[in-house]
């Protein structure tokens, strides 16, 4: 495949997704208004993780669409009187909130299951905002376009954490009660990283791997999806979980 053809793909897929993704969040805060009860609370939820999404990505691939039409991915634009890297910009826009994404998830999964936190679920909170602090790090050095080993792994490693851990109280959950949605949720969200994580290793050495970013993000596309026709539609399968201490 070309670099032509390469760039062509990922713009065509970025613009897809980013009207695909703001999309769903204006279909479910347009609906959210017709539920009630632990429905609304669990919707308001999902609702507000996606916006974050949304948000952040936003960022991360639309400034890398706004990088191309400058002329390249080392492009600059000039905010506020600063020149500015459009894809460093991003790519910090996108770690901050897909961290506040999984906290919110956290709570998703709390309300939809009925639990209290325990020990486990204040370490992921932990250990996100141990991310959060890692963030205004300068050895972030948010103007590359490729981030830097090691510090990319090491910065990702709380997000790992957060994520799997999370697939992990999901996929417990809901093979108990056999709750299908949110165990299909749960296998996305380890889809999401089977694709994150070798991107994260190895796209220093290996740029084309970068293109696993794309079923990565169809990924979390399924999760707003299985959410929307679970909680908006009206799923068969939801009902009021029982308080479990």
């Amino acid at each position: 495949m070309s670099e032509t053809t390469r760039i062509w793909i990922e713009i065509i897929f970025n613009v897809t997704y980013l009207v695909i993704v703001w999309g769903l969040v204006a279909i479910m805060w347009r609906r959210r208004e017709a539920l009630a009860g632990s429905r609304r609370r669990l919707a308001d939820l999902v609702t507000g993780a996606f916006a974050l999404l949304a948000f952040g990505d936003t960022g991360h691939v639309g400034f890398r669409v706004w990088a191309y039409a400058l002329g390249g991915l080392e492009s600059q634009a000039n905010i506020f009187g600063r020149p500015i890297s459009l894809v460093g910009a991003g790519a910090l826009m996108t770690a901050v909130t897909v961290t506040l994404f999984y906290i919110v998830m956290l709570e998703v999964w709390r309300t939809r299951f009925n639990k209290r936190y325990g020990w486990f679920e204040y370490f992921l909170l932990i250990i996100a905002s141990a991310r959060l602090y890692m963030m205004t790090l300068p050895i972030n050095e948010w103007y590359r376009v490729v981030p830097a080993q090691p510090w990319s792994t090491i910065r990702n490693i709380p997000l790992m954490l957060q994520g799997l851990g999370l697939a992990y109280l999901i996929l417990r959950d809901a093979t108990t009660v056999k709750d299908n949605t949110f165990r299909w949720i749960g296998v996305c969200i380890l889809i999401s990283y089977a694709c994150y994580i070798p991107v994260i290793l190895f796209v220093q050495q290996i740029p084309a791997i970068g293109m696993l970013m794309i079923p990565k993000t169809m990924a979390y596309v399924a999760i707003g999806f299985l959410a929307y026709f679970e909680l908006y539609r009206g799923g068969a399968g939801y009902q009021t979980l029982p308080a479990n201490k």
